[in-house]
């Protein structure tokens, strides 16, 4: 998943980037203001979480829609 933050202030990012660092999450900083070159960098982002999920799909790690649907069925005669 990919986020893309403007933030207000210098202050405001230093801030953003020690959280982000203290829970060790990989982020990339210092993107262009070019929107061309941030819609491209989404898309490939995107692809390569396509990519990855299809992986998954294929090696069999995956939850068929009717496995999801019974336990919602489940769930709800629990409650």
């Amino acid at each position: 998943m990919s986020i893309f933050v403007n933030t207000k202030s210098e202050q405001e990012e230093k801030v953003l980037i020690a959280f982000l660092d203290s829970l060790d999450y990989k982020y990339q900083s210092d993107i262009s203001e070019e929107p061309a070159e941030i819609a491209t960098l989404f898309l490939d982002q995107y692809n390569q979480e396509l990519d990855q999920a299809d992986k998954e799909i294929e090696s069999g790690n995956f939850i068929s829609h009717g496995a999801v649907e019974q336990l919602f069925q489940k769930r709800r005669k629990a409650i």
